[in-house]
């Protein structure tokens, strides 16, 4: 018998489902409500299909389908993270049983507030992976030719990386983090596309890498050939927006979807910063 089978009797005929809508970037977000007809094991992305295709809020009115980003499915790609019922989830894993059980009156579905919103609820992540790049979160090679057998991985060394290997860059861990702000910059009239980026990049270097970035240095800063970078990496996160912005607050290893050790790299880091420093300081 389904888990959630004994509350079916509980639930009612129709969903009242009330989305936090914007039609372009910049534009004063709206709430709209809609209303489908109750299934048993629905997800969001299944409610969110349904409001598209019927395309009218619960009084009636024609919309246009809101729009939303989604990819695997299966908690995989990342894609699809959103604020439901007031915290930041993956919407393909958020089952609509225990959501109604939570809040039995609607379901609440907003975008991310940390990343600007392209339209209704889909994000620019681009920060997310810029700050990647920031870390060098890539394990470098020099070409594509077959090098031999690479070095041997320790038991204890595949059994730390492997969770934090995990990361498919939703984004939850920095809609949840306190130091982690919204970067959202106009553009001037008559500013070309590469000065527009500049500034962006610019602003992006000078904020909070993140839990996420964070994270996959001490990932790649673990592995036998991604360690060559492993000094460019420390240095990137003992500049601004690095390792000392964090507050420890925690938040994002509690919303975490695949259960990913955030803390415990934020701790490594900040002892491998520090060794950093010292060494380098007597290297000077």
């Amino acid at each position: 018998m389904n888990a959630l089978e004994p509350n079916l009797k509980k639930r009612p005929e129709f969903i009242k489902v009330r989305v936090r809508r914007q039609d372009a970037p910049g534009k004063e977000p709206y709430w709209e409500l809609h209303k489908i007809k109750y299934e048993p094991e629905l997800n969001v992305i299944s409610v969110l299909q349904r409001i598209a295709a019927q395309a009218k809020t619960s009084d009636g009115k024609k919309v246009n389908p809101v729009a939303w980003d989604c990819g695997c499915l299966e908690e995989v790609c990342g894609a699809c993270t959103m604020v439901i019922n007031g915290r930041v989830r993956q919407s393909c894993s958020a089952l609509v049983d225990r959501l109604l059980a939570e809040n039995s009156d609607e379901l609440v579905l907003e975008p991310m507030s940390k990343f600007p919103v392209i339209r209704d609820l889909q994000v620019d992540r681009e920060r997310l992976f810029h700050n990647l790049s920031r870390v060098k979160a890539w394990v470098p090679v020099d070409s594509y030719y077959d090098m031999g057998r690479g070095e041997r991985v320790s038991r204890e060394d595949q059994e730390r990386n492997y969770p934090l290997s995990q990361c498919m860059s939703c984004g939850c861990c920095l809609e949840a983090c306190p130091q982690f702000l919204k970067v959202e910059l106009e553009r001037h009239e008559g500013e070309s596309d590469e000065a527009y980026q500049a500034r962006k990049d610019a602003a992006f270097d000078e904020s909070f890498v993140g839990p996420h970035a964070i994270s996959q240095a001490m990932l790649f800063n673990n592995h036998p050939t991604g360690k060559t970078l492993a000094d460019e990496r420390l240095e990137a996160l003992t500049g601004p927006g690095g390792i000392q912005v964090c507050g420890n607050a925690q938040n994002c290893v509690a919303v975490c979807p695949k259960e990913i050790p955030l803390t415990t790299s934020i701790a490594r880091t900040g002892r491998a910063t520090t060794l950093y420093a010292i060494r380098t300081w007597f290297e000077k």
